[in-house]
């Protein structure tokens, strides 16, 4: 399974920003930003896709893809 956790942690620490500092920006809450990044929630769609726009990252991007499997082919 995919996931954002130590990508966004990681991306938002190079950018300098706190998690408050990226929650405003989103419009999300601080607790919001911490939970992404400890696993507990996952952002929506939306909120990912404004979380990498903030970053300036594509969106994959904040994905760690190495552990995914491949989709089966239809």
């Amino acid at each position: 399974m995919s996931t954002i956790i130590s990508k966004l942690k990681s991306i938002r620490q190079l950018k300098n920003l706190s998690q408050q500092q990226l929650a405003d920006l989103v419009g999300v809450s601080r607790e919001s930003i911490a939970a992404y990044e400890n696993g507990r929630v996952r952002p929506s769609l939306p909120v990912l896709l404004k979380l990498a726009k903030v970053l300036g990252v594509k969106p994959e991007d904040l994905f760690d893809l190495e552990d995914s499997t491949p989709a089966a082919s239809r």
